[in-house]
This record gives structure tokens, sequence and C-alpha cells, in this order.
């Protein structure tokens, strides 16, 4: 890790190419030109899918928004587990499970979900957790997964504080494969820049140089961001699509746009699972 001196400074510079080529260089030590990504199905807590839709492949299936009660979520489980069949099963945000109307306890209900079939957590939000480790570890208790750090809304001056909460807490708890530092959400009236996502991602990497993936959305933040933060730090790339709906050939499918990014880029392009498996 760089010391702190040099993170200040470079946390206060406005030279996006110095922080960029001192990102890359951690990068490059920690993978080489390895870059992962994975194809996400998303099954929405209140609509079941009987049905894949024609040429779906998918390294994971997600769970995506707020269940109701713990009743709701584990038949939302149980429904996609048979969609998903042996695909890793993700879902849910640990900060929403926590408050779970008809639940006891955290640990009961991820014991619930467990049992349902659900493999692991799709989002741990740093900025929504109070006692983050705690919570995270009643979750790894019941048998689930809990391996990707993700932050829930743009944070003003933001100078690197949720990164390096990000890296004291793998070094309390470990466990964890990626850490996306860009916002799920973002305010309409104070959007942040390309330059702004573009510098969170290159300290994300310099400052928790200890978590193995620094990861950036494809759908949430567009292709032309995703492949620049490749160059600054990036590692991983989430969220592709995993149904290719056929109208525009074989080679603009969405498994061959993100293959050709990364190629692009001077990177070579893994396929992965939800577990953070080579695939293919």
């Amino acid at each position: 890790m760089i010391s702190e001196a040099d993170l200040q400074e470079l946390a206060e510079s406005k030279n996006l190419l110095t922080i960029g080529v001192r990102a890359d260089e951690v990068r490059r030590r920690l993978h080489g030109t390895r870059t992962t990504f994975v194809r996400v199905f998303e099954i929405h807590v209140e609509a079941p899918v009987s049905a894949l839709p024609p040429r779906t492949s998918a390294g994971e299936f997600r769970i995506v928004g707020s269940p109701k009660s713990l009743r709701g979520a584990a038949d939302a489980v149980r429904n996609a587990r048979v969609i998903a069949a042996k695909t890793p099963l993700t879902g849910f945000s640990l900060a929403e499970l926590t408050e779970l109307e008809g639940a006891s306890s955290l640990h009961e209900t991820c014991r619930v979900l467990r049992e349902a079939g659900l493999d692991g957590i799709a989002d741990v939000p740093l900025d929504a957790l109070h006692d983050a480790a705690t919570t995270i570890t009643t979750a790894r208790g019941a048998g689930l997964m809990v391996t990707r750090l993700i932050v829930n809304a743009a944070r003003d001056h933001d100078r690197g504080e949720l990164a390096h909460r990000a890296r004291q807490l793998q070094e309390s708890i470990g466990g964890f494969r990626a850490w996306a530092p860009l916002p799920r959400a973002v305010p309409i009236a104070s959007p942040t820049t390309g330059y702004d996502d573009v510098k969170q991602i290159a300290l994300a990497r310099l400052i928790a140089d200890n978590i193995e993936s620094i990861q950036v959305d494809w759908q949430l933040y567009g292709p032309k961001l995703a492949q620049f933060a490749l160059t600054v730090g990036a590692d991983d790339v989430d969220g592709v699509a995993a149904v290719d709906p056929g109208t525009l050939g074989t080679r603009r499918s969405p498994v061959e746009e993100i293959r050709g990014n990364i190629r692009s880029a001077g990177l070579e392009a893994v396929e992965r699972n939800g577990r953070f498996e080579a695939v293919g």
C-alpha cells in the first residue's frame, strides 16, 4: 500500500493520468493483464420467472429488488433456484436483510434463505451498515457467501474513506473477492462526472490493495467508462447481460462485446461465475 502522504497528494491532485498510472501498476502487479467478467441474469424478487429466455447464458443468477418479508424472500429464492439449477445464485442487500419483516434475527433470516437455495449475498453496502464486521460474520455463519462490497449512494468529497473502510474490513475478517467503489445510485441534481468516477476507481485500487478485485458495473456505468476503468485499476466487470437478443449477430452479442472491449484495452478476457471461478 502507498504511504498516507502519497495517497493524500494523489487524492488532491487533478492529474488523473498520474493517479491512473499508479493504480494500473498495482492492478498489473496483482493480476497482470487478466481481466474477469461475469454474465448476470437478474430476477426481481416480486417477479418469479417460469422459464429462461432463448440464448441465455449466465455465470450468476441474482435476485434483485427489496423483499417485503422473509417469507417473500424465501419464496423468491426457491423459484430462482429452480431456474438457476447449478449456477451460483445470489441476492439481496445485506443492509435490507437486517430488518426484514417476519424474521427473529439476521442469523435466522440468512439460515432460512440458505436452506431455500441461496448461495450468497449479492450486495454488501459499506455506507449502509452500522457494524459491517458483525453483520457479515453473522451471514457467513449461516452458510452464505459474502464476497462483494459495494456503495449505495454517492458521497460528497469522498477522498477514499470507504476504500479505507473496505481495506480495514478485509484485514479484520477477510473473505472479500471484489470491491465496487462506484455508487449504485447517483442524485439527479448532483451527478458524478466521468472524471470523478475514474478517479474513484484508481484511488480504490491504490488504497484497498488487499482486496483481490476492483469491480465496475457494465450496465450501470456503460461500456466506455467500464473499459477506461480497466486501464486505471479495475480488473473485474460485473453485470454483463446474460441474454443475447440475437438482433445484431454473433459478433455483436453481449459476450463478444465485453471480450472485444477488454482485448482492445490490451488485456486478457476471462469469463467467471458467481463464485469467481473461471468458466468456458
